[in-house]
């Protein structure tokens, strides 16, 4: 069985004790949160909800929040002597899917 999630304006196909990385959550760690299913997939077919799967819901546990990779950013613009550089890390919640309901 798999669940279509959606949180942080991205959606995620996610199964029972799968380990994801999601936009940031105001969530501590080993705090409990629970996101909207979209869809659901079992062995009888998929179920897709209008916008949402009534019933159902994924709890997940959350594992750390954190910082990704830092991303260089250069711009330059020709014949003008202007240079710059930026960096980006962009945060994020990392989660652990416990059970996937309908």
């Amino acid at each position: 069985m798999y669940a279509v999630i959606q949180t942080g304006g991205k959606q995620y196909k996610v199964t029972n004790d799968q380990v994801i990385f999601v936009e940031k959550l105001n969530a501590e760690a080993n705090d409990t949160v629970t996101f909207d299913v979209i869809a659901v997939g079992t062995d009888d077919g998929i179920k897709v909800g209008t916008p949402v799967v009534e019933g159902a819901k994924v709890t997940a546990e959350v594992l750390k929040n954190g910082k990704g990779k830092k991303i260089r950013v250069a711009t330059y613009k020709p014949k003008k002597g202007e240079k710059r550089a930026m960096g980006h890390r962009q945060p994020y919640t990392q989660v652990k899917i416990t059970s996937i309901e309908i």
